[in-house]
């Protein structure tokens, strides 16, 4: 199970790439762990000053703007 980390403090593009990530998973029948990181230190700490960011176990993958579904399928 791939843990996957949405950091953003809670616009509207963190909010669509956390539903995205959490709709593509659902279509593809893969089991995520999806949590929502909208503290700012915690933010800052993955070096994410952009956000919406990414980070699927402990790596950076994305940042700034929603990600293509594309993009999403290709890391599920």
């Amino acid at each position: 199970m791939k843990s996957i980390k949405v950091l953003g403090t809670g616009c509207a593009n963190c909010q669509n790439t956390l539903k995205l990530i959490a709709e593509v998973a659902q279509a593809k029948g893969v089991e995520i762990e999806l949590e929502k990181v909208e503290d700012l230190r915690q933010i800052i700490g993955f070096g994410v000053v952009s956000t919406p960011g990414v980070v699927i176990d402990g790596k950076i993958v994305h940042a700034g703007g929603v990600p293509a579904q594309a993009k999403v399928e290709g890391w599920l």
